[in-house]
């Protein structure tokens, strides 16, 4: 763990509207900073509601990001940018979404490739185009965030593009667009939102600066993500939701996710489990395992998120276990359709993604990883 007086970097998109009824400013905004040629990236359930940004112009409209994009998704999102020439590209939706608005802001119309930006630092500045996020979910934070994310689909592995020139002009965070969110993706994506926090607060980087962020973002899942669930129309709720995304999505910029995410990727990548799904499934058994490595810091975050545990490894696993069950979430890899014999491949994957094993207070080794997936089978 670093100290107090450690170095560390914080960005933030240059402007943040926050609350409900907040969608419709992009339009204001894009019009004064004089954009008329706007491209607008989302899946194809957001797409039906773009109106709600009150964008005016020649606005042109991808309607079919994928979840979990792969390559081909992102070379489908390329060819339409080039073609729009767009100077405002809008990423609108899930995480998917916004990953794809960013690597299309950096790479229409520049010389560089996908493979030739990997990496952290890596894309050449500055940015010809403005890039707005606007979130429709509560769980990756990606509008407030440096990092994308596409999967190769001949690996299986995630590529993993970080850069400052991929940080948004505006973000805008209206939860209103969360409202229709079904309760079974509120749940996931919600505990996604946590995992953020939660890695980020006991990862080896972590610093006090970000701890803020990530205890509040854990304490308000706590206290509304079960009842957005029980009525997703509740702006309160939806509000805390929302805000707690943004603050996880605060917290992996510099700091990141640990093991928690690295054992949830090979869902994604080979069994096309959601994001926040796989988060939420792998989330309980990654939490216990660090437990002995971090048991003051542990037991913060289940006092955070409303739970008193005692210090066993099991009352912690039991305890958060039991919370994402309560949300209505699968909690086991043959409920999602994984089979037994993909768990060895799934642990190769997974142990290979040392950028988030490095950060983990314990070390996991192969044969850890293969044992949690055995537990979550």
């Amino acid at each position: 763990m670093v100290s107090l007086d450690s170095p560390i970097t914080i960005v933030r998109p240059h402007l943040i509207e926050f609350g409900v009824g907040t969608a419709e400013r992009l339009g204001k905004w894009a019009s004064e900073k004089g954009y008329g040629r706007i491209l607008v990236i989302s899946d194809a359930f957001n797409a039906k509601r773009v109106d709600a940004l009150a964008l005016r112009g020649d606005v042109t409209v991808f309607a079919d990001v994928t979840p979990e994009p792969d390559t081909a998704n992102l070379d489908k999102v390329l060819a339409v940018a080039n073609a729009a020439e767009a100077d405002l590209v809008v990423g609108f939706g899930g995480g998917s979404a916004m990953d794809l608005a960013k690597l299309a802001a950096v790479l229409s119309g520049s010389s560089q490739s996908l493979q030739e930006v990997v990496g952290p630092n890596n894309v050449k500045g500055p940015r010809r185009v403005a890039l707005a996020q606007v979130p429709t979910t509560s769980g990756t934070g990606s509008e407030a965030g440096i990092r994308a994310l596409v999967t190769d689909p001949d690996t299986k592995a995630k590529l993993a593009v970080e850069s400052l020139h991929m940080l948004a002009d505006i973000a805008i965070i209206d939860p209103a667009l969360t409202f229709t969110v079904p309760a079974r993706i509120t749940a996931a994506t919600g505990v996604d939102a946590m995992a953020h926090c939660v890695e980020a607060f006991t990862n080896r980087k972590a610093h006090p600066m970000i701890d803020l962020y990530a205890i509040e973002g854990t304490r308000l899942v706590g206290k509304y993500l079960a009842r957005a669930v029980r009525d997703g129309s509740d702006a309160e709720a939806r509000a805390g939701l929302s805000l707690a995304s943004l603050y996880g999505g605060f917290c992996l910029g510099p700091v990141n996710t640990a093991g928690g995410h690295a054992l949830a990727y090979p869902l994604g990548t080979r069994w096309h489990v959601a994001h926040g799904a796989a988060n939420a499934l792998i989330f309980p058994h990654v939490l216990a395992f660090n437990t002995p490595s971090v048991p003051e810091k542990t037991k913060v975050v289940m006092d955070a998120f409303g739970h008193k545990v005692a210090d066993s490894i099991q009352s912690v696993f039991d305890t958060a276990y039991s919370f994402c069950a309560g949300l209505g979430i699968e909690m086991t890899l043959s409920g999602l359709g994984v089979p037994k014999s993909d768990l060895d491949a799934m642990a190769d994957d997974a142990f290979a993604i040392r950028r988030l094993l490095d950060n983990n207070p314990r070390d996991l080794s192969r044969a850890d990883i293969r044992s949690i997936y055995e537990a979550a089978f």
